[in-house]
């Protein structure tokens, strides 16, 4: 069996990158996102690119970064609102975007990895969203059709793996890498914490290994916070406390 780590993202990534390729890159917001990973496609180089993605990151981070090198020609997502660049481009005609409801992008990712072609949802009946899409009735309801999505290579971001590619996420960075690690061709994961096979308890195992390609270890990732809300200090009670 082909050994899946990798010493670096620029290695683990040799060989899969080509113009014009989809790619599906895991997170939502900067949380979950596979830092590593979208920095080495940006230093390759490769262009015209189609990113399935939540969203595109923020000006200068994560997806960011392939938008300010204009190397994404087109973006499916479903929330773009924190990144002035991608609004920029989109405004002057240099990105195409496909606009999904974020439950119907999450269920395409999850079709395309389950080898669903296809299915029938509500959501978007009656809208710009069912533009050119086959509807059908079903139960007296309307429904239109949305197609499964299967990238030419996924690339996640865990918190912990073992070197078979066995995934665990933490929390709500798990968001949308399970399902993109299975609806790639090929997946790329960047793990923070690595541990031999066996070391991780099976039932915490979100993402079989099997569905893992090539592997990195990513120690000491950056955790970005993407908006920092901060409560003021309240003023100390009679007593002479803190509140």
């Amino acid at each position: 069996m082909k050994k899946k780590m990798y010493p670096d993202a620029r290695t683990a990534l040799a060989g899969l990158l080509k113009d014009g390729m989809m790619i599906m890159a895991g997170g939502f917001g900067l949380c979950g996102i596979p830092e590593s990973l979208i920095a080495a496609i940006r230093e390759s180089g490769v262009k015209n690119l189609t990113v399935v993605s939540n969203n595109a990151g923020i000006d200068g981070v994560g997806l960011g970064l392939l938008l300010d090198s204009r190397q994404i020609k087109k973006m499916i997502a479903s929330y773009v609102g924190e990144n002035k660049v991608f609004a920029q481009q989109y405004l002057a005609g240099e990105l195409e975007i496909e606009f999904n409801p974020q439950g119907t992008l999450a269920e395409r990712i999850r079709a395309g990895g389950a080898g669903v072609p296809a299915f029938f949802t509500r959501t978007g009946v009656g809208t710009d969203i069912a533009k050119g899409k086959e509807e059908r009735e079903f139960g007296g309801e309307r429904y239109i059709m949305e197609r499964g999505l299967v990238a030419d290579l996924s690339i996640v971001h865990a918190w912990k793996g073992d070197t078979e590619g066995n995934l665990v996420y933490r929390k709500t960075a798990r968001n949308f890498n399970p399902m993109m690690a299975t609806a790639g061709k090929v997946t790329v994961a960047e793990v923070e914490h690595l541990f031999e096979p066996g070391q991780i308890d099976p039932d915490h195992i979100v993402t079989p290994g099997v569905f893992v390609q090539r592997l990195i270890h990513v120690p000491n990732a950056t955790k970005h916070i993407e908006q920092r809300t901060v409560r003021k200090r309240v003023a100390a009670a009679a007593t002479g406390g803190e509140v």
